[in-house]
């Protein structure tokens, strides 16, 4: 296999896994969670999942940069040659990532810490920011995923 190969398999497990994750959290587990959960469980739940979550998103975040700038270098030979879909799905991706990285570094930081001390309104506060954020990044993931799939068959985008 050769490096852009590598590079694109990384870069899809990577998109699926992120955002594969963001989807079955916020559609599947969080109303499953808010229906039989009482707060302190609830919130005890959500810090431990996203304890485990996370550090794969990091990966994610740090692999979707490369792999992507690694293609976009070894395929076009850089940004000037690239169709309009690829621009879009850059531009889309930095507003992901930025968006994941005030989630982790702050309200995350503080749901952990109203869990660790058992403040629950506080904690209750910190998950709602959450779930709003990852709403947004999921949609935006979403419309990068249907991008990359229909970008180069979709003639506006070409």
């Amino acid at each position: 296999m050769d490096l852009k190969a590598i590079s694109l398999t990384l870069h899809l497990l990577s998109a699926v896994i992120w955002v594969g994750g963001m989807f079955f959290a916020y559609m599947i587990l969080r109303p499953i969670a808010g229906q039989q959960l009482e707060p302190p469980q609830r919130l005890s739940l959500w810090a431990g999942v996203f304890k485990k979550f996370f550090p794969i998103v990091w990966l994610s975040v740090v692999l979707l940069p490369l792999t992507g700038y690694n293609l976009i270098f070894s395929v076009w030979g850089g940004f000037a040659a690239v169709p309009l879909y690829i621009h879009i799905m850059n531009g889309l991706g930095i507003v992901m990532i930025l968006i994941y990285m005030h989630v982790f570094f702050a309200p995350y930081k503080r749901l952990a810490q109203a869990v660790a001390i058992q403040d629950w309104p506080t904690g209750g506060k910190k998950l709602n920011q959450i779930r709003q954020l990852i709403a947004i990044n999921l949609t935006i993931g979403i419309i990068v995923i249907c991008i990359a799939g229909l970008g180069r068959y979709t003639s506006f985008m070409i």
